[in-house]
Parts: C-alpha cells; sequence; structure tokens
C-alpha cells in the first residue's frame, strides 16, 4: 500500500491551502484516515481523521479552520484548510487503518509567512 500526499506550499498567513492523499496497492479495507503533522522541534501530532462512515474528529487547534473529508471509491483523503497561521508550519502526513494496518505517506510541507 502506497500513500501519496500532494498539495502542500506556502502561503502567507490567513490563507488557504488543499491536501490531498491518495492510497494505492493492495487495499483491504479502510477504516480510518487522516492527517499528522510535525513541526520542527516538535512532537508528531494528530491533525483530524475520518472514519469509514464520513464521521470526523479534529485536534484542538484546527477546530473551525481545518476540514477532513473522503472519498471512499477514490481512497482518498483531503484536508482542507483555511485561517493557516504560522503555527500550522509543519510537514502534514497523511495515514490510513487499512484493516488494522497502518500506513503512511512521507508528508508534505505546509509553511505559513506571517
Amino acid at each position: 500500500v502506497q500513500l501519496q500526499a500532494s498539495g502542500g506550499g506556502l502561503v502567507q498567513s490567513g490563507g488557504s491551502l488543499r491536501l490531498i492523499c491518495a492510497a494505492s496497492g493492495r487495499i483491504m479495507r479502510i477504516n480510518a484516515m487522516g492527517w499528522y503533522r510535525q513541526a520542527p522541534g516538535k512532537q508528531r501530532e494528530l491533525v483530524a481523521t475520518v472514519t469509514s462512515a464520513g464521521f470526523t474528529n479534529y485536534a484542538d487547534f484546527v477546530k473551525g479552520r481545518f476540514t477532513a473529508s473522503r472519498d471512499n471509491a477514490k481512497n482518498t483523503v483531503s484536508l482542507q484548510m483555511n485561517s493557516l497561521k504560522p503555527e500550522d508550519t509543519a510537514v502534514y502526513s497523511c495515514y490510513i487503518d487499512d484493516y488494522g494496518m497502518e500506513y503512511w505517506g512521507k508528508g508534505t510541507l505546509v509553511t505559513v509567512s506571517s
């Protein structure tokens, strides 16, 4: 199973970006899909998850600003990020739980300038 994330880049404070992650390979049944991030010098932290039924869970620091969604037919998960802040600067990685097995993408860098 491979995960490919895209959509990162440089944006000014208050701007928006949309990340997309596509899963491919021998996928059995994806349960949760989601995003983590890791800022320089900090631990990895959960950003958002989406269950197979479409229920979402967000970290407090992104509630009201980020929206996660998934397309089960295409095995993709997206993260719409609005009102970005400099503290959102990090490498964003997607993951999936495929029938109990976790897989991670390489990550895409998001840089928010002040």
